[in-house]
C-alpha cells in the first residue's frame, strides 16, 4: 500500500504540535489530554519517520546505482531495503487505520453456563480457568468479582475483572458462544454430549461517561448465599442494582454494603459503556463484511471437540489440533490469528479510503 505523504505529514505535524504545547502548558488538565494524546501518536510518529527514512535512504541508493562505478557496490542495499519497505509501509498503515479506542484498556470477563446443564457449568469453569492461566502467563492480575458454582462443579456464572496493559485487545474476540464436544465424566455410556457456555468481554473503561438517573434503577440488598464457614454473609450486604430502560442487572457481594453499592454502581457503568459499543459494531458489521468480532453474544463462535483433540473457529475457519495445550492457557496462537485477520480487515478499509 503506498501511503499518500500528505497523510504522513499530517500525523508528524499533529506530533510536532503537540509537543510542543506540552512545553508551555501550565492548565493540569491540559497537561495531562496532552500527555495521553503525545502517547498515542508517538508510535505512529516514531514509525512514520522511520519509513521517511528508509524511502530516502531508497532514493539516494537508486541516485548512486546510476553511476555504473557503484551499482555493482549498491545493489545488494537495495534489494534488502526492497524487502523491508512493504514492512515499515505496513506497520505504519496498521497504525493508521481505525483503532478501537479501548484497545489498552482492562477487561470484565464473563463466563455463563449455556445449554447442557452439569457439563456446562463444567465446561464454564474450564474456559474461565484456561483464560487465568493465560493471563497468569502474561502478567495480568485476574479478581473474581463474583461466581455462582454448579452443582457438580464449575460455575454456572464467573464474572472477573483482568486488569493489565491490552487485556481487552487481546481478548475482545472471546465474545460469543464457545461449544464443547466431549464424553462427560457422568456418562456410563460414553455417548458424547453437546454443551455450551457463553463468554463476554466487555472493557473496563476509567472514568466512564454514563449519566445514570436516580429514577432509572432500583438497588435491592439481600443476603448473599456461599459455601458456609466464617466468610458467609449473616447480614443483607449484597447488592442488586437493576437498570429499568434496559433491564441491565448487576449484583456485588463482598461483606461491605457501601463497597458493594460503589463496585455495582461502577459495573452498570462499564454494561452500559458496552451496550453502546455493541451499537456501534453492529451498524459497522453492517458496512463491513469481514468483520471478525460482531458485537454479537448469541454467535456460536468456536467448538472444542475433546474426541478429536480440536478447537476450531468458525469466524475464520482455523483449526488447531492442539485442544489441551489451548485449555492450559496456551491461547496465543488462537488470538494471534483472530487478530491478524482484524488487521486484514481494517487495511482493507484504509486502502479503499485512500482509493
Amino acid at each position: 500500500m503506498r501511503l499518500p505523504q500528505a497523510r504522513l505529514d499530517q500525523v508528524l505535524d499533529r506530533f510536532h504540535q503537540v509537543e510542543a504545547r506540552m512545553g508551555a502548558a501550565t492548565d493540569g488538565a491540559e497537561i495531562v489530554r496532552l500527555s495521553k494524546e503525545h502517547a498515542e501518536l508517538k508510535p505512529v510518529a516514531d514509525a512514520v519517520q522511520a519509513l521517511a527514512r528508509a524511502r530516502q535512504e531508497m532514493t539516494d541508493l537508486e541516485a548512486m546505482a546510476s553511476d555504473p562505478d557503484m551499482a555493482e557496490m549498491v545493489a545488494e542495499e537495495i534489494d534488502s531495503l526492497k524487502e523491508r519497505l512493504p514492512d515499515l509501509e505496513r506497520e505504519v498503515a496498521l497504525l493508521l487505520a481505525p483503532r478501537d479506542a479501548d484497545e489498552k484498556a482492562s477487561a470484565v470477563l464473563e463466563v455463563r453456563a449455556g445449554t447442557g446443564g452439569d457439563e456446562a457449568a463444567l465446561f464454564a469453569g474450564d474456559l474461565f480457568r484456561m483464560y487465568s492461566r493465560y493471563a497468569s502467563s502474561i502478567g495480568w492480575r485476574v479478581e473474581i468479582d463474583s461466581a455462582t458454582e454448579g452443582e457438580a462443579g464449575g460455575y454456572k456464572e464467573i464474572i472477573a475483572t483482568i486488569t493489565g496493559d491490552g487485556v481487552f485487545g487481546r481478548l475482545k474476540f472471546e465474545s460469543g458462544v464457545h461449544r464443547v464436544q466431549r464424553v462427560p465424566t457422568t456418562e456410563a455410556g460414553g455417548r458424547i454430549h453437546t454443551s455450551a457456555a457463553t463468554v463476554a468481554v466487555l472493557p473496563e473503561v476509567e472514568d466512564v461517561e454514563i449519566e445514570i438517573h436516580d429514577k432509572d434503577i432500583r438497588i435491592d440488598t439481600y443476603r448473599s448465599s456461599g459455601a458456609g464457614g466464617q466468610h458467609v454473609n449473616k447480614t443483607d450486604s449484597a447488592v442488586r442494582i437493576t437498570h429499568l430502560p434496559t433491564g441491565i442487572v448487576v449484583t456485588s457481594s463482598e461483606k461491605s454494603q457501601h463497597v458493594n453499592r460503589d463496585k455495582a454502581m461502577k459495573n452498570l457503568r462499564i454494561r452500559l459503556y458496552d451496550q453502546q459499543r455493541q451499537a456501534k459494531d453492529n451498524a459497522r458489521s453492517d458496512a463491513r463484511k469481514s468483520q471478525v468480532g460482531s458485537g454479537d453474544r448469541s454467535e456460536r463462535i468456536r467448538t472444542y471437540n475433546f474426541p478429536q483433540g480440536r478447537v476450531t473457529d468458525h469466524r475464520i475457519g482455523l483449526t488447531l489440533h492442539s485442544l489441551p495445550q489451548i485449555l492450559e492457557g496456551d491461547l496465543d496462537p488462537m488470538l494471534n490469528a483472530l487478530i491478524a485477520e482484524d488487521q486484514a480487515a481494517r487495511l482493507a478499509d484504509l486502502e479503499a479510503e485512500f482509493g
